[in-house]
């Protein structure tokens, strides 16, 4: 808990008197106590910078891709490297040297991105570690002076959310985490056409994360670094990874800029699949013994968000069962409704689904400037189908002009929030929880996020030829 939090609690204990009850209060809710407001980042543009140093930190599982494509964008300087295993660095420096860039410093060791945050070299420092430092990092590149990009999910405790909003606030250093669903063609696409009422008043919207990583991910002794990922599976139980499918639906529903999270309540079935696939495993390869007989995950979590203005938002978590992969994507108002997954991605503004040819003419109509500026080149590059590619250039382009970000700390904070409050509910048979107002009550007042190119656009693109 912050000092500030500390303090704050401490004062109103003391003044009434409820010091032994304050002793009490769960851990999982302590972080719960408003504090006093601070700088608003909702709509915040920085001070520009015509060249983004960047300094990536963790070079594993998506550290390589992400320095792949910050190198095609005009503007950055990719200044240093850092994973706690020297060899993936000067893996990752290959990627720049092949490229005819400029190597970058290199860092290792278990806090080598320490070193990194202090360099007066780094403008924005981009996370892609395991995610018990995606806070740590992101909160230590703030207090040096950097922005701060952090991958999915932004913290792993109610409290490490309040500390990146107060630090973002206090420093007036963008904290974005990277959720890179929100820039997918078909999300776009839907949230332009929501920001102009085709669908009416959304009332309901559904997302996921199903996605099967047991064989290729969770057990493969070759993918996550001393099996973070499957340790994360093993010892916690909710909806572990939320944002890709909740983010974009957020977006639709202006959670944070006019409207806002109030309450959750989640559920989860038994684990069927891990837990066996880990005995198995174990009984041939001695390497797994640690992982045997153990209580793991749920295999499908459903976690429901009921929102101030009395809307519903849908979330559900499974990576450990055979089912095709799924985000559902679905935004339904009281005009029309659009829906990605199962495909093909459809739109309906009546009670029928748009005919093809309908449909492509709505999407040339609603396809958004950033999409028809940077989308054939980010599909190009890659990542994602161009997502990812969008996402980075999108945040380059913001710094480089002076421009809001599109995802601030309150949505880090918040989206993040409603995976790890899955886990308080279901720790309480599945009862309501609520959501911490991260905005402090600006949520009344924030305008949405403009995705227009809106004054910037001028960042190139480097030879896209892979």
């Amino acid at each position: 808990m912050s000092s500030n939090r500390r303090s704050f609690l401490k004062n109103i204990t003391l003044s009434t008197g409820a010091l032994a009850t304050s002793i009490d209060i769960d851990a999982s809710e302590k972080s719960f106590v408003k504090v006093p407001a601070g700088f608003n980042m909702c709509g915040y543009a920085a001070p520009k910078l015509p060249t983004v140093r960047v300094g990536v930190v963790g070079l594993g599982m998506r550290g390589p891709g992400a320095v792949d494509r910050l190198s095609y964008i005009e503007g950055v300087e990719i200044k240093a490297l850092c994973d706690k295993y020297a060899d993936r660095v000067e893996k990752a420096q290959s990627i720049l040297i092949k490229k005819g860039l400029p190597p970058a410093k290199s860092y290792s060791g278990e806090e080598g991105w320490k070193a990194l945050c202090e360099s007066n070299e780094i403008d924005l420092v981009y996370v892609t570690t395991p995610w018990h430092l995606h806070t740590p990092i992101s909160v230590y590149a703030m207090k040096n002076g950097k922005h701060a990009a952090s991958e999915v999910p932004a913290a792993k405790t109610i409290d490490e959310c309040w500390e990146l909003v107060e630090t973002s606030e206090k420093t007036k250093k963008h904290m974005m985490m990277l959720e890179n669903c929100c820039y997918d063609f078909f999300e776009l696409l839907t949230l332009n056409m929501a920001r102009n009422g085709l669908f009416g008043e959304i009332v309901h919207a559904e997302g996921a994360y199903i996605h099967d990583l047991t064989k290729d991910y969770l057990f493969n002794k070759n993918a996550y670094a001393d099996m973070w990922r499957l340790k994360e599976n093993m010892t916690r139980n909710g909806s572990l990874y939320p944002t890709h499918g909740l983010g974009p639906i957020a977006q639709c529903m202006n959670i944070n800029r006019g409207d806002k999270f109030e309450y959750l309540v989640s559920m989860s079935t038994n684990d069927f699949t891990m837990g066996s696939m880990a005995n198995e495993l174990a009984s041939k390869d001695d390497f797994f013994k640690p992982y045997a007989n153990k209580n793991y995950r749920g295999n499908m979590n459903t976690t429901v968000i009921k929102t101030n203005h009395g809307k519903t938002l849908m979330v559900q978590h499974d990576v450990s069962t055979i089912r095709p992969y799924s985000r559902i994507h679905l935004v339904s108002g009281t005009k029309g409704a659009a829906q990605k997954w199962p495909g093909p991605e459809k739109i309906a503004l009546g009670h029928g689904w748009m005919k093809p040819e309908e449909q492509k003419q709505m999407q040339e109509k609603y396809t958004l400037p950033i999409v028809k500026h940077i989308g054939e080149i980010a599909k190009n590059v890659g990542g994602h189908g161009g997502m990812d590619f969008i996402m980075d250039w999108r945040l380059i382009d913001c710094l480089r002009n002076g421009l809001p970000l599109d995802q601030d700390v309150y949505d880090a904070a918040s989206w993040t929030s409603a995976g790890l409050l899955s886990e308080v509910s279901l720790k309480k048979r599945s009862a309501s929880v609520d959501v911490p107002d991260f905005t402090r009550g600006a949520w009344q007042s924030n305008k949405p996020h403009d995705l227009t190119l809106n004054g910037g656009g001028n960042t190139g693109v480097r030879s896209v030829s892979k």
